[in-house]
This record gives C-alpha cells, structure tokens and sequence, in this order.
C-alpha cells in the first residue's frame, strides 16, 4: 500500500497476466503540495467520475492508450479487504488499472498564464525555457499551448518546473518528444471539449508510465496514467467570465488555493506541513465547484 497526496495505491497482482494496480480516490485534498487536514466530502467519488470518463475519451478518439480497465469495485478480490473497510464503502472511488513503470517527469500543457506559469513569466519572461511576448497578463491566452514539464517530488516536497532540455536528461530525449506530442494532442483535444460545454482548459498536468508484463518489466510504448483532467490536476475557468488581468473564477481546487494565500499573506501559514484547517464555507465551496465541474465535462456518463 502507498499512500499518495490525495489517492491510496495497492498492487492487485495479475489480471490477464499483467500486474494490476488499485486505486482509491479520497476526501483529501492537497495544495503547494501539502495535504490538507479538512477532507471534502465526496471529493473522491466526484474525481474518480471525472477521470475515468476522460481517460475512457481519450482512448475512444484514439488520442493515447491509458492504464484504465476498470472502475467496479466488484472487481477487486474478496482478500484484499481487511479492517472495516467494505466493498461499499469504495464505491465510485475505484479505478483498477495496468501497474507501469513511472516515468518521472510530469507533463504540463498550459494554454493560459497562471500559477507557477505566471509568477516564471513575470519575473524573466519565459516559461520552461519558453520565451513567451511582452506584455502579458494573469489569465492571458497564450499564442499557443505550450509544454512545460515539471519534477515528479517526493510527498512534502515541491514540483519543480524545468526546461525540456533537463527533462530529456531525465527521461530520455525520444521518450520525451513523444510525451511532448501526445500531451498536446491531448490538451488540444480536451481544450475543445471543455470550450464546448462553456469552459475554459487553463492547463493541466499528465502522467505517462510504461506498462509491465508478468516478469515486472517495462514493455511497449508509454500510456496515460493516474488522474487526467480533473480540477485537481488542471485549472478549469468559466468561459463567459474569463478576464485577463487577475485571478479568474474556477471549477477547480484554485479556491483552495486562494483561501491558503490569504492566510500566508497574513503570516498564518508558510506553505509547509501540516496545513491548517479549512473552514466550512471553503469545503462546501470547494465540493459546489467539483460538482459543477463534472455536470459540465462528463458528458453522457
């Protein structure tokens, strides 16, 4: 069992010969990379909605083969289960999907200028080692997408953005390019869906694995892993408010976000663990928001 920022990860063993993974999507919640102590009720079933309606789309416009086969806690042996937990207590917080070896960068695309884009930007211009024209605004629309990987941290720890060079470096240049083109396909694709039904993908953050065989080694090309395009891992922004020139109203844990750099500019948090509590009309906030997020996106599911 790992325990990650908002997800708990258990290896299954094999399922038609391959090594399984399970996944369970939490209440909690994470932001600059700490997790919160205040869960969101519901927070995980609403996710899990989300994700595995977008990894079922993205492999339905033949955009990326993904770890996903299966969401039905049905599924999972009747041993794995110990303590109190019951098969009903997981219900739509599941997903069972091909256990891959990770590879450790995380893929950025951001159509947008906002969070660790933005504070890059203003300071020398560029993003990533992308040299972005003067004069740009929070909440800018960009030219054109960009790719901007980041370091996969440690929990605690916080994600780095590096240029592409270094991600090379890191993963491999022919690994990488590929991750390039197929995160931007995919965020091109989603972007358009998302605008179709009134929102705006601001950016998002993938994660590619190769799949393992029954010996546990890597084979075959790198797929879609993890979350996708969930308000966790992207920002999602009403498109008849966007407004260049500040923060934008959002379907995404960016009101979160805001909340906790009200209490560092007061000097009450300093971005490192534990965080603090949030208080009821922030959760309440948060859950409206992820709710309307997936009413929105997921459509037919």
């Amino acid at each position: 069992r790992r325990e990650g920022k908002v997800r708990d990860v258990y290896t299954l063993g094999h399922g038609e010969g391959s090594p399984r993974l399970l996944v369970i999507a939490t209440d909690r919640i994470s932001a600059f990379d700490v997790v919160m102590p205040t869960p969101i009720p519901g927070k995980g079933v609403i996710l899990n909605t989300i994700a595995s309606w977008w990894l079922r789309w993205i492999e339905a416009k033949g955009l990326c083969r993904t770890h996903l086969l299966s969401t039905d806690e049905g599924e999972i042996p009747e041993e794995a289960f110990i303590g109190s937990t019951s098969r009903e207590d997981l219900a739509g917080r599941v997903t069972i999907g091909r256990l891959c070896k990770v590879v450790p960068v995380e893929c950025v695309v951001r159509g947008y200028l906002d969070g660790s884009g933005w504070e890059e930007y203003r300071a020398s211009g560029r993003v990533c080692g992308v040299e972005l024209p003067p004069g740009l605004e929070r909440g800018s629309k960009l030219p054109e997408p960009i790719f901007t990987p980041a370091t996969k941290a440690e929990q605690g720890a916080h994600d780095e953005n590096i240029g592409f060079d270094e991600a090379c470096a890191i993963a491999g240049a022919e690994t990488m390019r590929t991750l390039r083109e197929r995160s931007l396909a995919i965020y091109l694709a989603a972007a358009e869906h998302a605008e179709s039904r009134g929102l705006i993908l601001a950016d998002t953050k993938f994660e590619f694995g190769f799949p393992l065989d029954a010996r546990g080694e890597a084979e075959g090309d790198a797929i879609l892993i993890d979350e996708a395009l969930t308000p966790d891992s992207s920002r999602f922004w009403p498109g008849d408010r966007w407004k260049p020139g500040g923060a934008q109203e959002s379907f995404d844990k960016q009101f979160v976000r805001e909340h906790l750099l009200g209490l560092v500019s007061r000097g009450e948090w300093d971005k490192s663990p534990p965080g603090p509590d949030l208080p009821e009309e922030v959760v309440l906030g948060t859950l409206e928001r992820y709710a309307e997020a997936a009413r929105r996106l997921c459509v037919g599911g």
